[in-house]
């Protein structure tokens, strides 16, 4: 089991994973661990894709890893939940997107990230798709995060909040 979770939220091509990897470098006791990567690893196996043949092409199977997220979290809330926080060590996981995973997480004792952008800037950085699915609106209502991190500007910019974040988690 997971023994410190720091847990990140955002809309797609907010930068969750920008933000994290930024902080992989400075916390080189954690390590990533997605919920999607369970999921895309699922779906490579029943269209016999590979792991990165679906990152380099996450817009083009985005709609049915959507669906096959969904599918999971139907069978049972914590579906893919379940191999994530029984990961060792220090994780980050970089797509918590549903209330349920939000809550899981927090129980367990996680620290929250909200990475925000404008729609604007998200649509400049890829193509968004499913933005009225719960997988990109179901934790808007959160107002209690432990860090939120505006990634609207430069690369400096965001590089200073996350020099913040980081040294207030090692306090």
């Amino acid at each position: 089991m997971a023994l410190k979770i720091l847990i990140f939220s955002g809309k797609q091509y907010s930068g969750k994973d920008t933000v994290a990897k930024m902080m992989l470098k400075k916390m080189k006791d954690f390590h990533r661990c997605a919920i999607g990567d369970s999921i895309k690893l699922e779906y490579g196996r029943q269209k016999n894709l590979t792991y990165e043949e679906i990152e380099k092409n996450k817009a083009l199977y985005r709609k049915d890893l959507i669906t096959l997220g969904n599918w999971g979290r139907a069978q049972d809330p914590d579906y893919w939940l379940k191999k994530v926080i029984n990961e060792p060590g220090n994780i980050m996981v970089t797509d918590v997107r549903v209330q349920h995973e939000y809550d899981v997480f927090k129980e367990a004792g996680a620290k929250t990230i909200r990475v925000e952008a404008s729609r604007e800037t998200r649509a400049k950085r890829g193509e968004l798709i499913g933005e009225n699915d719960v997988t990109e609106t179901g934790l808007d209502h959160i107002k209690d995060w432990d860090y939120v991190i505006d990634n609207n500007s430069d690369y400096e910019h965001l590089e200073k909040q996350v020099d913040k974040v980081v040294e207030d988690l090692k306090d």
